[in-house]
Parts: structure tokens; C-alpha cells; sequence
């Protein structure tokens, strides 16, 4: 008996041993990211504070300097041992660093500036897959940087990882000559250059590269909206975010100051924006490009980028005609060729005020009322008596101010509106017009008669952290500031900006509806469409 019992439990033991040795090891644990990863170029030593992992000044592109200048970016070289990444890049050359240029802020500036930023909550991991914010950066397509934003709050709650980039601006990005590759495309090339580093490196952060969701405001709304209509971009992207600017079918420098005519188009064909460049080259000494183009684009490139950096007076912007962007986006849009993206789009309830301030009072002194009359004949032609009964002055308000309430409504309510409803029907939309009452310009001081109205721009505080510093929120502003960070932040992982606790998004469907987002206790409601058309006078521009 004792005997057979220690067999028995020698069998036990021994079978024991064998279906430990046979079951699976437990799964391996996928530690954290530190501040040091590997990408494909080698590694990175970044930086962390305030519950995020920062990667800064990352080159996703060779210096655009030398020959390079106005060619289409070149891969990015390698290194050799440990790259620091604790501090963000040159801002690309530009006018009004350090001035009230909508988004210009100090910072040293070069050309050599084809960098990017990467945010990611600490605690990620490296099989984490957590989706992609793709930021780029407003400030009129000659000014910014990705750095003039901090994704924290975003990026916390996601969690996402939040990329931001720099591309090149102005002349830098925008030039063009009659047979030279890229003419008009190279900002928009940086941009597509920079997501395509995304595809490859974004895994070693931790992010998904098959969850991208492309995001701006202002120009950069407008360059989201040029990838969704290049063919460069394809497979690059998921969904996109428009922030006060996309696929408008406005001429939005002629919309603040009718007369500026095709050169202040957003959208210029091709041979404007060359012949601008050939302009450009005889006002600065160079050949005659019609007679000698090579020696023409080998002076340009040899000016130092200080005779170059104002642009010499032209607006510089994306050219379309091209093979980055064959058609004009807004043509696109009403053709209903779009590529069918899900949207989270709006625009600020006072857009034109930051404008009107830029163009007028710190460029001249406030408009007149002669001066608005002037105005608002030359952008309302044949329907003018119908424009001056629709934007009546008086009543306390200077001719500035209801001058900003055109701008508003034909530049950007308006034309926002007419995407909704050409784009609502093929993807899923949500569409927000920001209207707090209470929120602060976050660009320079607004005259005190353009200062009541929620500016272009007013919602960026809410979003990020702008850098250098901004004034804190109070509370009310920080409920509502936490609202959307939560919407904006579900959108990029989703698609879909509902399931928190701030109020309910309309998906647009038929007509559709606009939520109006005016913060705690003010009433945020969702609106017919037909609703904020009457408010902006849509019918009058013939615009939605």
C-alpha cells in the first residue's frame, strides 16, 4: 500500500511535469516606449514631460538648400550612433516671424526645416497601434510651424499619436518655371513626403499606420483638402479633420479685398504661378527665363533666401494643372469626384474679424464707411441693393465690423456649407460652427470694434496648447475645452466624434444639421442647415 503510493505519486509528478512542459509559455510583455527608438533612419533620443513621450526635429526630407531648392523633396539621410530629438526644428523661412502675422510666432528660420514632431502618451508600447493625428499647420501658405502647437491634450485622449510637420512656405514652397518638375507642388510634395515617413516609422512609436487621420486649420484645412484630391496621397490617409478652411470654391484674398483677381486665388492654374516666377526672376536680376531658362532657375537658386523670403509681393500658393493636383479641389468637390473620406469639418461663427483687422486697421487705419460701400458694391455686383439691405450699418457697429461679417459668411460659412451638403451624402460628416462667446483671439490684440466676435482661429486655444504660452482658460472655457479634445480626439480614432460626455453630434444626413458648439450652460444645439444659411445670407452669395 505505502509502496503503490509512492508510485503513484512519482506518476503524478511526472505528469505533471510533462503538461507543464508542453502548455504554452505565457504571453512575452511588450515593455513601454522610453525616450530612446529606433526608426528607420536610426535612433532617436527624445524627450518626456507632462505624461507624453516627445520626438522633435525628426527630418522626414533632405534639406531643400542649394540645387535641392525648388526640387521636389529627396529622402531624408541616416546617422550614425544616437540623434537627439529633444527639440523641434527650424521653422521654415518665412514673412512675420514674431509679428502679428496670423501664425507667426519667434523662432529662428531657415530653409533647412524639412522636420516633424511626434507626441505619444508615455505608457505606449511599440505593438500599442494607437491611431495617427496628422497636423498640419495654417498661417496663409507663408507662415507657421508645426511646433507653434503643443498635441498633449489631444494625444492623451486618444490615446493617439499626434504628428506634426513643417513644409516648406511662400516662394519656398509655391514657385514655378515653364518646365521645371514640381512647379507649384513643392509644399504640397513636403506634406505628402512627410506622410509616407509616417507609413514607414509611425509602428516604432507605437501608432497604426493603416489609422491616419489628416487634420488642419486655415491653409492647413486647405492642404487636407489638397491631399484628399491628389493622387500623390492615395492609401495615405483614412479620415481628415477642417478646420476653418478646405475645399472652398472662394477666392478668399479677393473675398477680403475684392480687385486681388487670380493671383489672390487659393487654387491658381499652373501658368499663373509660372508666370509669377518668371516675374519674380527679372525683378530680381536674374535672366530672362523665356530665353534662358537654366541660367534663370541657377540664379534663383543662388539669391541668398533673405532677397527671397518676402515672396516679392505675390501671394504664393498651391498650383493646380499639375500631376500633384490635376484639378482645382473645389471643381473636385462639386463634381462629386472627391475620394469619399469621413469628415469633421466647421468653421468660427466671426471668421472675417481677424482678416479685417490684418487688411485694413493695422494696414491703413479702419475702413470707412465709403470704403465699405466700395467694398461690398465690388463683391456683390449686380445684387447690391440686395447686399446693402442684407449688412446694414449702424447700430454701433463700425464698417469694419460688418465688413468682417461679409467676409465671414461669402468666404467661409457659406462655402463651408456648399461642402457639406456636396460631400455629407457620399461619407460619413460633422459639420460645428465654434461660436463661444468668450473666446479669446489667439493671435495678436483685435481692435476693440473687431473684438467681439469668435475670431478666425478661436477654437485652436481650446485644442491645443499654442506655443510660446496662451493665457489660461477659465473653467467654464476648460469644460468645453475638454469637450472637444474628447470629440476631435474620438473622430481620429473612429471616425465618429460621439460616445463622451459633451453634447450630441449630428451625423449629416439629408439637409443635414451643424452643431453649434457655444460652451457649458450657452446652449450648444444641433441646427438645420437651412437654419445657419439664413444666418450667413447664403442665398445671397449663391454659395449654400
Amino acid at each position: 500500500m505505502i509502496g503503490g503510493g509512492r508510485a503513484s505519486v512519482v506518476m503524478l509528478l511526472a505528469a505533471a511535469a510533462v503538461l507543464v512542459a508542453c502548455s504554452p509559455a505565457p504571453p512575452a510583455v511588450t515593455p513601454p516606449l522610453g525616450e530612446h527608438v529606433r526608426i528607420a533612419q536610426g535612433e532617436l533620443a527624445g524627450s518626456s514631460d507632462s505624461g507624453m513621450l516627445r520626438f522633435q526635429g525628426i527630418p522626414y526630407a533632405a534639406p531643400p538648400v542649394g540645387p535641392l531648392r525648388w526640387q521636389p523633396p529627396q529622402p531624408a539621410a541616416g546617422w550614425s550612433g544616437t540623434r537627439s530629438a529633444a527639440r523641434p526644428g527650424n521653422r521654415c523661412a518665412q514673412v512675420g516671424a514674431g509679428t502679428d502675422v496670423p501664425h507667426g510666432t519667434p523662432g529662428s528660420t531657415s530653409e533647412d526645416c524639412l522636420t516633424l514632431n511626434v507626441t505619444v502618451p508615455v505608457g505606449t508600447t511599440p505593438t500599442s497601434r494607437l491611431p495617427v493625428l496628422f497636423w498640419i499647420h495654417g498661417g496663409g501658405f507663408n507662415a507657421g510651424a508645426g511646433s507653434d502647437v503643443d498635441p498633449r491634450r489631444l494625444a492623451a485622449a486618444g490615446p493617439l499619436v499626434v504628428v506634426t510637420i513643417n513644409y516648406r512656405l511662400g516662394i519656398f514652397g509655391f514657385f514655378g518655371l515653364h518646365g521645371l518638375p514640381g512647379s507649384g507642388s513643392f509644399a504640397l510634395l513636403d506634406q505628402q513626403a512627410a506622410m509616407h515617413w509616417v507609413r514607414r516609422n509611425i509602428a516604432a512609436f507605437g501608432g497604426d499606420p493603416g489609422s491616419v487621420t489628416l487634420a488642419g486649420e486655415s491653409a492647413g484645412a486647405d492642404s487636407v483638402c489638397a491631399q484628399l484630391s491628389s493622387p500623390g496621397a492615395v492609401g495615405l490617409y483614412q479620415r481628415a479633420i477642417l478646420q476653418s478652411g478646405g475645399c472652398s470654391t472662394a477666392n478668399i484674398v479677393d473675398v477680403i479685398r475684392p480687385g486681388a483677381g487670380p493671383g489672390g486665388d487659393t487654387w491658381k492654374p499652373l501658368p499663373l504661378v509660372e508666370a509669377a516666377g518668371a516675374g519674380v526672376a527679372t525683378a530680381l536680376g536674374c535672366p530672362d527665363p523665356a530665353r534662358t531658362p537654366v541660367a534663370a532657375l541657377a540664379c534663383m537658386r543662388a539669391l541668398p533666401t533673405e532677397r527671397l523670403v518676402d515672396g516679392a509681393g505675390v501671394y504664393w500658393s498651391p498650383a493646380t494643372g499639375t500631376a500633384t493636383l490635376p484639378r482645382r479641389p473645389s471643381d473636385i468637390v462639386v463634381d462629386g469626384d472627391l475620394r469619399p473620406t469621413p469628415l469633421l469639418a466647421g468653421t468660427t461663427r466671426d471668421e472675417g474679424t481677424l482678416f479685417t483687422a490684418a487688411f485694413f486697421d493695422r494696414g491703413g487705419g479702419p475702413l470707412t464707411e465709403a470704403g465699405f460701400r466700395t467694398l461690398l458694391g465690388a463683391a456683390a455686383g449686380s445684387r447690391s441693393a440686395v447686399a446693402t439691405r442684407s449688412y446694414p450699418l449702424g447700430g454701433g457697429r463700425s464698417p469694419g465690423r460688418v465688413w468682417s461679417d461679409v467676409v465671414t459668411d461669402r468666404g467661409y460659412a457659406c462655402t463651408a456649407l456648399a461642402t457639406h451638403r456636396l460631400l455629407g451624402a457620399r461619407a460619413p460628416l460633422y459639420a460645428y460652427e465654434f461660436a463661444d462667446p468668450t473666446a479669446p483671439s489667439p493671435f495678436a490684440a483685435l481692435p476693440p470694434h473687431l473684438a467681439t466676435g469668435v475670431t478666425h482661429g478661436a477654437e485652436m486655444p481650446y485644442l491645443f496648447d499654442l506655443v510660446p504660452g496662451q493665457p489660461p482658460l477659465a473653467a467654464d472655457q476648460q469644460v468645453l475645452a475638454t469637450e472637444m479634445v474628447g470629440a476631435w480626439a474620438r473622430f481620429a480614432a473612429t471616425g465618429n466624434p460621439n460616445g463622451g460626455s459633451g453634447p450630441v453630434w449630428p451625423h449629416w444626413a439629408g439637409d443635414g444639421s451643424i452643431l453649434t458648439i457655444t460652451g457649458p450652460g450657452r446652449g450648444t444645439v444641433a441646427r438645420p442647415a437651412a437654419e445657419f444659411a439664413a444666418e450667413h445670407r447664403c442665398s445671397l452669395w449663391d454659395l449654400g
